[in-house]
């Protein structure tokens, strides 16, 4: 008997044109990650909207929650007004040190109550890979439970837990991705997929999006290209650095064409960790990435 999940690899396999034929075209709302603008989030609320996107991926730690931490529904009301969703809220780190464990739930938790009052939908976390040594096997398990039964307690404040596989997180490159996934439960966990920390960690977001199809729950759309380390350039010490759609090396044309074919609906959100040529501004970068997405790739934002 072929079980659902030999179905869904059997899928993942085939020539993209094949499972593109018959697939419904995918249908996204595109946001903007207010990183770019670093701690100035009133500025990127403003110019993300101004900019034309349709929501905005806010985070933890930049001084939102010092001005909004108490008061949830004014900012419900400032992204309403500039007729903006909350996709995302970055909620930070996320220890697999089991000395730790209570400590990360109750503060995910509190930032999952916030997010839902303030009318968000996912709350993303980057798991921490452990220092000082290397990766071992229950490494991968623990972050797989740990993740599960923080998504319960998540759900149970009215939002879904979205989890980032980072460059230097755990789940860093694909078969650690996969080897976390497999201790965890899809019914609390969704994956915020990322197409350029998934291609800098040594994948295909290509054909990962087909893989992972009943894992992602929202998207990072976001491209990354190589760098010289010693080129004193912010962002590149790890030898590569992000840029804007089109200006790196992730076949985005590829990765809108397996979203097509998976029938994607829900949120891309586009991130800039920060402006990558001097003289630019966020805005501008913005302006840049929303002109790929309609002019080059024919998507309505």
């Amino acid at each position: 008997m072929v079980t659902r999940r030999d179905a869904l690899k059997t899928l993942a396999l085939l020539p993209l044109s094949a499972v593109a034929s018959s697939a419904a075209t995918a249908s996204i709302r595109y946001g903007y990650a207010a990183i770019t603008w670093g701690n100035d989030y009133m500025k990127a609320i403003d110019e993300i909207a101004v900019v034309g996107f349709r929501g905005v991926q806010l985070r933890a730690g930049d001084g939102l929650l010092d001005r909004f931490g108490d008061k949830p529904g004014e900012l419900r009301e400032l992204l309403v007004s500039k007729h903006l969703g909350f996709p995302v809220f970055s909620s930070g780190n996320l220890s697999i040190d089991p000395a730790r464990q209570q400590e990360m739930i109750d503060l995910h938790v509190k930032h999952a109550q916030f997010v839902r009052a303030a009318g968000g939908e996912f709350l993303q976390v980057i798991d921490e890979r452990p220092k000082g040594r290397a990766v071992v096997a229950d490494d991968y398990k623990r972050t797989g439970r740990l993740l599960t039964e923080l998504g319960k307690r998540v759900a149970d404040a009215g939002v879904t837990l979205a989890y980032h596989p980072h460059m230097n997180s755990t789940g860093e490159k694909p078969n650690e991705l996969a080897a976390i996934l497999d201790a965890a439960d899809q019914r609390h966990v969704r994956v915020l997929f990322d197409t350029a920390h998934f291609q800098q960690g040594g994948g295909d977001p290509v054909r990962a999006i087909r893989q992972y199809r009943e894992w992602i729950g929202v998207l990072h759309l976001k491209d990354v290209r190589a760098a010289d380390p010693k080129s004193g350039i912010p962002g590149t010490s790890g030898g590569y650095q992000f840029v804007e759609l089109g200006r790196g090396r992730v076949d985005l044309k590829g990765v809108f064409a397996s979203l097509n074919a998976i029938d994607f609906k829900g949120w891309g959100v586009v991130e800039l960790d920060r402006v990558p040529d001097q003289g630019g501004t966020a805005r501008a970068s913005a302006e840049m990435n929303r002109e790929y997405l309609a002019g080059t790739l024919g998507q309505k934002l």
